[in-house]
């Protein structure tokens, strides 16, 4: 650990027009390293073992940026469930067990992205090992560690108050932005069987009715044409984003009071996604580990039985992804549209329940081990000598029991829910990606409004002055 770099914290508070500066200059370090090619990959034909996953990982094949944010999520994954499940033990009050625990959680993060690029490459994701050599092999795997550790350190430089919220937040949200705009407004043009199409819907909305004669038929094209991003899921896309942003408004306030300072009253509030986006990210995380896995696995032991158990795979016509058809894989997928989901309804069902299941358990889980739980925010108010109106400091801790488990459960659920729903409704950058999104843009509203209020108050003060 003593020879990883390390971002020092700011000496004093950072003015918000710095922070909206290290977020910028961040954000531009990434989209670079998004574009900028590995160098050395001799083919990229094979199939994409994390093609349903990039949006989410802020990823992109065949560049720099080829395992996103998967190692540093992984490796966080991880310590915190083992800090949770008491099996090293961390008291976040000494400034030494906190620096010692982010330090193993980066000193992790780059081991997993050593694996995941060593398997990368000699699973011949970018050519043939052999016919590429062992230089190059090792090339690859260092540039693919690189980019991680940079990745890593830009996250870092935003959590530690440089910036504004957390680098792996601004990427995701950056990348599924990218990916809506791109399928909305792309100028590439394809070859559809009926002449040359635009890939942006709408601009092929646009495209359509100026060349058609057929005016109704042209519409109707641009609204449900399946090879391609129609009108229709970009509606889906706006749908989603509307629904998220209105349960976000669900909340139950308590009424608290201060012991110090009698009769100031003010509110605590639970929101319904009390654990925000974590449990779809984790749930994202889990899903992507076991598709990548699987499809290594299965190209080598295609016959062995535990192999096929855990998930089976076939290209999709016309290309060399592959798409999981049975195993644990197939039913962890999304189906590919509705029509899917009703020819297997064994399928839609379990997916269905893994997918509300998984996520309820994890928001959950998550509030134990992150800080959240009643007996924290207990303790939390009790330390600032606040209690809840009508309840003694004793029975406190019995009404927040009653109420976050039940909102974190309920919320993780819904997220779920809400995540099948714009699948099923064909949004582009899938479900997860949208909630993701809609999410990460608002913690990133709030954060802005609550600096103006500082800022304000501030302002304020020196005026009283």
């Amino acid at each position: 650990m003593a020879i990883l770099p390390e971002i020092a914290s700011p000496d004093r508070k950072v003015p918000f027009n710095q922070k909206v500066m290290w977020t910028a200059v961040t954000l531009f370090i990434f989209l670079v390293m998004s574009q900028v090619p590995l160098y050395g990959i001799m083919s990229s034909d094979s199939a994409d073992p994390l093609f349903w996953m990039r949006v989410i990982l802020a990823s992109n094949r065949g560049t720099l940026m080829e395992l996103g944010i998967t190692p540093i999520i992984t490796s966080g994954m991880i310590m915190q469930l083992l800090s949770g499940a008491n099996i090293i033990e961390v008291d976040y009050s000494l400034k030494e067990d906190r620096a010692l625990f982010s330090g193993a959680q980066k000193l992790f993060a780059m081991l997993i992205a050593f694996g995941h690029a060593t398997v990368s490459v000699l699973t011949g994701l970018y050519g043939n090992p052999s016919d590429i050599g062992a230089g190059v092999c090792l090339i690859l795997i260092i540039q693919l560690v690189v980019a991680s550790f940079i990745t890593l350190l830009l996250d870092e430089l935003l959590q530690k108050g440089y910036g504004l919220g957390s680098g792996i937040n601004l990427f995701i949200a950056t990348n599924i932005c990218e990916t809506i705009f791109w399928k909305a407004l792309s100028p590439t043009t394809m070859d559809s069987g009926r002449g040359d199409e635009f890939e942006g819907a709408l601009i092929a909305l646009v495209h359509l009715l100026m060349t058609r004669k057929d005016k109704t038929r042209a519409l109707k094209e641009a609204f449900y044409r399946t090879n391609m991003p129609n009108i229709m899921s970009l509606l889906s896309t706006a749908s989603i984003f509307l629904l998220v942003i209105y349960l976000q408004g669900f909340r139950v306030e308590l009424p608290v009071k201060s012991n110090r300072l009698r009769g100031q009253r003010g509110s605590y509030p639970v929101k319904l996604f009390y654990t925000s986006n974590m449990p779809i990210m984790l749930q994202s995380t889990l899903t992507s580990n076991v598709f990548m896995i699987s499809q290594m696995l299965y190209k080598r032991f295609t016959d062995n039985f535990f192999i096929r158990l855990l998930g089976t795979w076939e290209a999709l016509e016309g290309t060399s992804q592959l798409n999981a058809v049975g195993g644990l894989a197939y039913y962890l997928s999304a189906p590919r549209s509705l029509t899917a989901a009703l020819l297997d309804p064994i399928h839609f069902v379990i997916y269905v329940g893994l997918m509300i299941g998984t996520c309820a358990l994890l928001s959950k889980t998550w509030i134990e081990i992150s800080g959240s739980s009643p007996r924290d925010v207990a303790r939390q108010l009790k330390e600032q000598q606040l209690v809840i109106a009508g309840y003694r400091d004793t029975s406190m801790y019995k009404e927040l029991k009653r109420v976050i488990p039940t909102a974190a459960s309920f919320g993780g659920a819904c997220l779920g829910l809400v995540s099948v729903l714009s699948d099923l409704m064909g949004a582009i950058g899938s479900g997860t990606g949208i909630l993701l999104c809609v999410t990460i843009i608002y913690q990133y509203f709030e954060m802005f409004a609550k600096e103006q209020m500082e800022a304000v108050g501030g302002l304020n003060e020196m005026m009283g002055m």
